[in-house]
């Protein structure tokens, strides 16, 4: 489903329908976070989570931790959402498939082990039992089930918490004040430009950071370029593009998780050649393609850049220690 456009600004009659809806959504979370007893595992979890439905950079961010804690063994634990996979299963990132085990878990499986699991107890006993001695779990920050011995809340500076309500009227997939009691920091991607900092405690620990395009990723910059995007915010991705001096000669945002079809990218490849221009997409894109189209889209990888790397390895010794 794509994100309305109503989540993002004014909530007009829409929002006003769903509320409703929105007040049985939170009533849910709120029972299942009450009455839901947390497994506690016997190596330290990191949540990565977010506050909102859809994209805020939750995955560049386990992978940026993952990168800080080199040299434990760490393992993804996350649920593929989009795959068919129930899980526990290990990840083999040039043996899956996007419809088996979802687009993140892909991307995860390629720095380390990583395990799919809709059972998050179940998935972090299995890899336990395979040698993990960490385990960053990407998303379920929602889920009360296995205990977190730290939660980081990942927002995107620019659309914050859209227009401040709960799923269905809004993007929220929770309250703030009830997500922030539960997290131990939170990471503003991009720039505040809804002014989520002036609203938390001046004690909270407030990371900043932002995604840039990686060396491999750099080839792209100053082209002329179709881009297509099937992600939370696909509109994030174009403006990274233009901030790259690239030239947008057309641009299609897909639904998030959304699997291509050949004769889609087919279409968009004629269309490219027909304005002279380079298909490019992101790295989760990239690996919902039909493998025989992938030679004609090119991915453009980003990585989190932290503001000030010392604040989060500092916050990460509490955890794991030295």
């Amino acid at each position: 489903m794509k994100t309305p456009a109503f989540w993002y600004g004014e909530p007009g009659a829409a929002a006003s329908l769903l509320a409703p809806i929105a007040s049985l959504y939170a009533l849910g979370g709120d029972i299942k976070n009450r009455f839901t007893r947390p497994h506690r595992t016997t190596v330290p979890v990191i949540c990565v989570g977010n506050l909102v439905a859809g994209g805020a950079g939750k995955t560049p961010v386990a992978l940026a931790l993952a990168s800080l804690l080199a040299g434990c063994e760490i393992a993804f634990l996350t649920r593929g959402y989009g795959g068919s996979q129930a899980g526990p299963l290990r990840v083999e990132a040039y043996r899956h498939r996007a419809d088996e085990v979802g687009d993140e878990p892909l991307l995860l499986a390629r720095v380390a082990p990583t395990w799919v699991a809709r059972d998050r107890v179940a998935g972090a006993q299995a890899a336990v039992a395979a040698g993990a001695e960490i385990i960053i779990m990407d998303d379920g920050f929602q889920n009360p089930s296995l205990f977190k011995d730290f939660s980081v809340i990942v927002i995107d500076g620019a659309t914050g918490f859209g227009n401040g309500l709960l799923v269905p009227a809004g993007p929220l997939r929770e309250p703030p004040a009830a997500g922030f009691v539960r997290a131990d920091a939170a990471v503003i991607v991009g720039e505040d430009r809804t002014g989520i900092a002036s609203n938390l405690h001046p004690d909270f620990p407030l990371l900043a950071a932002r995604l840039v395009p990686t060396p491999d990723g750099e080839f792209v910059a100053g082209k002329r370029v179709v881009a297509i995007a099937g992600i939370g915010q696909p509109a994030k991705f174009f403006a990274t593009l233009q901030e790259m001096g690239c030239t947008l000669a057309a641009h299609h945002a897909f639904a998030d998780h959304h699997l291509y079809t050949p004769h889609e990218i087919m279409q968009i490849c004629v269309e490219a050649a027909a304005l002279d221009a380079t298909v490019v997409t992101t790295e989760k894109d990239w690996v919902r393609l039909p493998t025989t189209t992938r030679s004609m889209v090119q991915s453009v990888p980003v990585t989190l850049e932290w503001q000030d790397e010392d604040q989060i390895r500092a916050l990460l010794v509490r955890v794991v220690g030295n």
